[in-house]
């Protein structure tokens, strides 16, 4: 089993990171390399505890889907999802969301299994991990511009 643990710094208030992180539309923006489409479930806003969503997506040159309920949650410090149908024998990811003094701690804790038994193992060391971290700090990496930009209110609505 393969484990990531990847920590951002965002200037932005709490709620704003959180919601963000469970926002479809911004996830589908901040995976266009992988043209990743909420294609079942819920399919725009933010995801809600116990829904799904259904994911098209093109990684590693092939087109599949992966299914995640959100399993867990306490806004605005914690959710976690887990895959209940696509190509990961187990996947798993919690986000941990933290104020510590004028910034966010945004924490992912990733963890995933390729399929295929030992083969599946060699792909997680050969490649698969290196190409998850990516993929998730892209992710953060948008979520970070957006939050701390102000471009948040394109994805969100509060009164402040």
């Amino acid at each position: 089993m393969a484990l990531l643990i990847l920590e951002t710094s965002i200037k932005a208030p709490l709620i704003v990171v959180f919601d963000l992180s469970r926002s479809i539309d911004l996830h589908m923006l901040s995976t266009t390399d992988t043209h990743e489409k909420a294609i079942a479930g819920v399919t725009s806003g933010l995801i809600k505890l116990h829904e799904t969503v259904k994911w098209k997506a093109k990684h590693l040159g092939i087109y599949q889907t992966l299914t995640v309920r959100i399993t867990q949650m306490k806004e605005p410090y914690f959710f976690e999802d887990k895959m209940i149908q696509g190509i990961f024998e187990f996947m798993e990811h919690q986000h941990i969301f933290e104020e510590i003094n004028d910034e966010v701690v945004m924490k992912d804790i990733f963890q995933f299994r390729a399929p295929w038994g030992i083969l599946g193992r060699l792909a997680e060391w050969m490649f698969l991990k290196r190409y998850m971290k990516r993929f998730l700090e892209e992710r953060n990496t948008v979520i970070k511009e957006v939050a701390e930009s102000g471009k948040w209110r394109n994805f969100l609505s509060y009164p402040f």
